[in-house]
C-alpha cells in the first residue's frame, strides 16, 4: 500500500462523515426534488403535456433560457476582465473594488431589482437618456438581461480569481522568450489554462440566472408572451392554486438545467484532459 493510500485509510470518521453527508444531501436536495417530481406525476400525461407546451409557457422558457445564456456569456467575457484587473494589477481602490463585486451576493434580490429599476426605468438615470433612441432598458427583454448580468457577475469573477493567482508565470515568460507576442501568449498559454475555470464560472452564472426571480420582476414588466420569465409563471400557477401545473413547469426547468450542467461538466472534463495532455 502506498503512503498516500495508507494516510487516507488512517483518517478517522469516514463512515460517520459520509453518512451525515448522504443524510444532509437527502434532506436538503434529494427529498425536496423527489417531492417535486411526485407532485407533477399526479397529473395525467395529456394535462402535463398541455401545461408544459402551452404558448405562454414556451414563451417563458424561451425568454428565460435565452436571457440567461446571453447574461452568462456577457459575464464570462467581462467577468474575466474584472478578475484579471484585480489579480494582475495594483491600483488605488483595488480592495474596495474587490469588495463591491460581492454586493450582488449580499443584497436581497428585491433591493437589486429596485436599484436597477431606479436606473434603467424610462424615467431613470440611464433609461431616460436611452429611450429617445428607441432603447428600452426596462419592461423589456433587455432589462431582464441587465438584471441577470448583475446578479451573475460575482460567480465568474470569484471562480477565475484563484485560477489567475495560481497561473504559472514561468510559462508566459518562456513563451515570450521564444518570440511569442502578447496575443499569442494570451490565446495559447493563458486561455487554455483558464478554460476549466471559465466554464465553471459560466455554468454557475447561467444556473443562477435561470432561477432568478426577485430582481427580474421589477425590470421585466411581467407581460405574458413578452417579458414573463418561467419563475414568475410558476408563482402565478401557485397563486391560482394550480400546484401540479407549477410543479410540471418546475420539473421541465429542473431537467433542462440539469442536462445543461451535465453537458458543461463534460466539456470541462474534456478541456482539463486536453490541457493535461498538452
Amino acid at each position: 500500500m502506498s503512503n498516500n493510500a495508507r494516510s487516507k485509510a488512517m483518517l478517522p470518521g469516514f463512515r460517520l462523515t459520509m453518512g451525515y453527508t448522504l443524510l444532509y444531501l437527502s434532506l436538503i436536495v434529494l427529498i425536496p426534488l423527489s417531492a417535486l417530481f411526485l407532485k407533477a406525476a399526479t397529473m395525467d400525461w395529456n394535462d402535463f403535456y398541455e401545461t408544459i407546451t402551452s404558448r405562454r409557457v414556451v414563451a417563458a422558457y424561451r425568454l428565460t433560457f435565452g436571457a440567461s445564456l446571453i447574461a452568462a456569456l456577457i459575464n464570462t467575457v467581462f467577468g474575466a476582465l474584472v478578475a484579471w484587473s484585480i489579480v494582475r494589477y495594483r491600483f488605488p481602490g483595488r480592495q474596495l473594488l474587490d469588495a463591491i463585486i460581492d454586493l450582488p451576493f449580499a443584497m436581497p434580490t428585491a433591493v437589486s431589482g429596485i436599484a436597477l429599476m431606479a436606473i434603467y426605468a424610462p424615467t431613470g438615470l440611464i433609461g431616460k437618456h436611452l429611450l429617445p433612441y428607441g432603447i428600452k432598458t426596462a419592461i423589456s427583454p433587455l432589462g431582464i438581461v441587465i438584471a441577470l448580468t448583475f446578479i451573475g457577475l460575482p460567480f465568474v469573477v470569484r471562480t477565475l480569481q484563484p485560477a489567475l493567482e495560481e497561473l504559472d508565470g514561468e510559462a508566459e515568460q518562456a513563451a515570450a522568450s521564444l518570440g511569442a507576442n502578447r496575443w499569442q501568449t494570451f490565446w495559447r498559454i493563458i486561455v487554455p489554462s483558464l478554460m476549466p475555470s471559465l466554464l465553471t464560472g459560466f455554468t454557475l452564472a447561467f444556473a443562477r440566472a435561470l432561477g432568478e426571480y426577485g430582481s427580474v420582476i421589477f425590470v421585466a414588466g411581467n407581460i405574458p408572451m413578452k417579458t414573463e420569465i418561467a419563475s414568475l409563471l410558476i408563482i402565478s400557477k401557485l397563486d391560482d392554486a394550480d400546484v401540479p401545473g407549477a410543479a410540471a413547469i418546475a420539473v421541465v426547468m429542473l431537467s433542462a438545467t440539469f442536462l445543461i450542467l451535465l453537458v458543461v461538466q463534460g466539456i470541462q472534463w474534456w478541456s482539463q484532459r486536453m490541457t493535461g495532455r498538452a
